[in-house]
């Protein structure tokens, strides 16, 4: 892939976690002054019909129309990257590529390429139920050799109310339920747990150890970064470890 010089962000997906991953990306870049950021344009269409109900029932209304437009915009504009920071609109990650002119990073794809980087094979998925229901990481564990472990029904429940009936309504986070689901998960052997909604990567400002979660939106901001040509600083630990193992 060549360099980028102009990245879309098709966002809105949630809106929240579209301003994080501006912020992480703006944050992480080296630079001295303004004009060593990443130029970017950002659609934050968040009247874009719901990822996960169209999963679970094909008779709600569906988002990739509204995907492929905006991500038209973004190319008529003149991106030549786009990035989609929501785990669960990757469901469309295909509908999307084949109908675009310009590349277009995969957040799952690359955040399995990071745990096999960093040596994990087992590891836990915190994610929304059209996530889990559609086994979008499982489609790139399996050549990889990992093992991706789902909630129970009854916690995704609880981690389900937590992108939906709290951080999408800016409501508190009930983190001892949060943090329950995940003591389950990794009684089960998971070596690490995968933030793999973005919503959920709002979480990380409660104080989530490093060395525990991976974050599918850090994972997205790193690769951005790299493939606009610039300097990643300031990241985890963790991907310090994929640098040298790649």
């Amino acid at each position: 892939m060549k360099t980028c010089t102009y990245l879309g962000i098709l966002g809105g997906l949630g809106p929240m976690s579209t301003v994080y991953f501006c912020e992480l990306l703006n944050r992480h870049t080296a630079a001295t002054c303004d004009a060593d950021h990443i130029d970017m344009l950002i659609s934050s269409r968040a009247t874009t019909p719901d990822r996960t109900a169209y999963i679970l029932d094909k008779s709600a209304p569906d988002p990739l129309p509204v995907m492929l437009c905006e991500a038209h915009r973004l190319e008529a504009a003149g991106v030549d990257l786009i990035v989609v920071p929501c785990n669960t609109a990757h469901y469309f990650y295909d509908g999307l590529a084949k109908n675009c002119q310009v590349p277009i990073l995969n957040i799952i794809d690359e955040t399995c390429a990071h745990l096999l980087g960093i040596g994990v094979k087992k590891f836990g998925l915190l994610a929304t139920e059209g996530t889990i229901h559609a086994g979008a990481y499982e489609r790139f564990c399996t050549s990889r050799n990992l093992t991706c472990i789902t909630p129970t029904e009854e916690e995704q429940v609880i981690i389900s109310n937590i992108i939906f009936g709290q951080i999408k309504q800016n409501k508190p986070v009930d983190m001892d339920a949060f943090h329950g689901v995940v003591t389950s998960l990794r009684s089960r052997g998971c070596e690490k747990i995968v933030l793999g909604c973005t919503e959920l990567s709002l979480l990380k400002k409660e104080g989530l150890n490093d060395e525990l979660f991976v974050d599918s939106l850090d994972v997205l901001a790193y690769r951005t970064i790299l493939a606009c040509g610039k300097t990643p600083v300031g990241f985890p630990t963790s991907f310090e470890k994929e640098e040298v193992a790649r």
